[in-house]
């Protein structure tokens, strides 16, 4: 059995070993320049990656990949406007009217079938 020295030492090399690899990744990152991440990743990080398709895309990705394209940005129910917003601010672009393809649809209750849920959030 252990002892409690040999426990909490051990537990001292981990924390410290935690502490430099979040600095090395910090360092790492702080290195690779903002123009190296690409358009597409920047634009998918601000959206809301609920893959809903009511921008008329399978998902936020594909989506983030039409926007780099020249797509319109402001077709994102579930980002609302303040996506709208840091895509343009992203894009360098004026700030348009949030389009939800014609009326807003009513707020629908989603029954959750537990045996059949992949983890989606379609629902």
């Amino acid at each position: 059995m252990p002892t409690l020295a040999l426990l909490s030492s051990a537990i001292a090399v981990l924390t410290a070993l935690g502490a430099l690899a979040t600095l090395a990744l910090r360092f790492g990152a702080a290195k690779v320049p903002q123009s190296e991440i690409s358009l597409v990743e920047q634009i998918d990080a601000l959206l809301p990656q609920t893959q809903c398709g009511q921008c008329g895309h399978p998902g936020c990705r594909p989506y983030a990949e039409a926007i780099a394209q020249g797509e319109a940005f402001n077709r994102c129910p579930p980002g609302r406007e303040h996506t709208v917003v840091a895509l343009a601010e992203l894009l360098h672009e004026q700030i348009l009217p949030l389009d939800i393809g014609g009326e807003l649809k009513p707020k629908m209750v989603a029954y959750i079938r537990e045996a059949e849920c992949i983890g989606c959030t379609k629902c």
